[in-house]
C-alpha cells in the first residue's frame, strides 16, 4: 500500500459540495482517505480577479502507483466537470498529488514532490496539521519548517464547519 498526500482545490459552483464529492470519489476510485484537515478559503493564487478557492489537504492509502493514481484523479475532476480553459483560472474542482511516499518523480506528466508546495501557504497549512513532521523528500524539511519560512503572501482562512 502506497500513502499519498493530496490537495484539493475549486472555486465555482457548490464549493462545499464539490469538495465533499471529490473526497467520496477519492475513497471510491482511488484509495482509502486516512486524514483530512480542515477546509481552507484562500483568495486565488496566480490569477487574482476570481472567486476564493476551498482548499483541503488528505492523506490516502492507495494501491495505485503514482502514475496510476494521477490518471485516476484526472478521471475524477473531468467527470465532476473540470474543464481546462486557463492557467490559474477558474475551477470546480483541482486534485493534486502533493506526495507520494517519499518519492520523487520527474515525468512529463507527474512531478512529485508537488514542484511549487513550499511556495504555497494555501497547500502547506493543511497539510501542516494533518502531517507537520513529514519531510519534503527533496528539499528535507518538514511542512511545518516550510510552513514558518514560506513568503506567500495570500493568508488562508480556517473554515469553521461541522
Amino acid at each position: 500500500m502506497n500513502k499519498a498526500y493530496l490537495l484539493i482545490g475549486g472555486n465555482t459552483g457548490d464549493r462545499l459540495k464539490n469538495m465533499e464529492q471529490a473526497v467520496e470519489w477519492i475513497e471510491k476510485r482511488a484509495g482509502m482517505v486516512k486524514t483530512l484537515s480542515s477546509l481552507y478559503e484562500t483568495a486565488a493564487w496566480g490569477k487574482t480577479d476570481q472567486p476564493n478557492f476551498f482548499n483541503q489537504a488528505l492523506e490516502i492509502d492507495t494501491p495505485l502507483e503514482a502514475p496510476e493514481l494521477l490518471t485516476c484523479l484526472l478521471q475524477i475532476e473531468l467527470d465532476m466537470g473540470r474543464i481546462r480553459e486557463e492557467k490559474y483560472g477558474p475551477r470546480i474542482i483541482d486534485i493534486d498529488i502533493l506526495f507520494f511516499n517519499a518519492e520523487i518523480y520527474h515525468l512529463p506528466q507527474l512531478s512529485i514532490p508537488h514542484p511549487e508546495v513550499q511556495n504555497r501557504r494555501f497547500a502547506l497549512l493543511p497539510m501542516v496539521e494533518i502531517a507537520p513532521h513529514f519531510i519534503h523528500p527533496v528539499l528535507q524539511q518538514s511542512m511545518q519548517e516550510l510552513l514558518d519560512h514560506c513568503s506567500d503572501p495570500l493568508q488562508a482562512r480556517k473554515l469553521e464547519t461541522e
